[in-house]
């Protein structure tokens, strides 16, 4: 749970910086709240995939698959 609670926090604050920066070089306007949230969920599924895929790339030992 703290895995993920961490996660949410940085992608948030990194997203606000680059959908800050973005923004201004775009000359769009700066919604904080929507960056948030599609930050936080974009980097959820990037990491919970790769963590998913990483744990299910090696066969545990002594298991049948190999």
């Amino acid at each position: 749970m703290m895995k993920q609670l961490t996660i949410i926090v940085w992608a948030v604050l990194f997203g606000e910086v680059i959908g800050y920066i973005g923004g201004a070089l775009e000359q769009m306007t700066w919604d904080p709240g929507e960056i948030g949230i599609v930050a936080a969920i974009f980097a959820l599924i990037a990491v919970n995939g790769v963590t998913y895929i990483t744990n299910h790339s090696l066969p545990v030992k002594g298991s049948e698959n190999k």
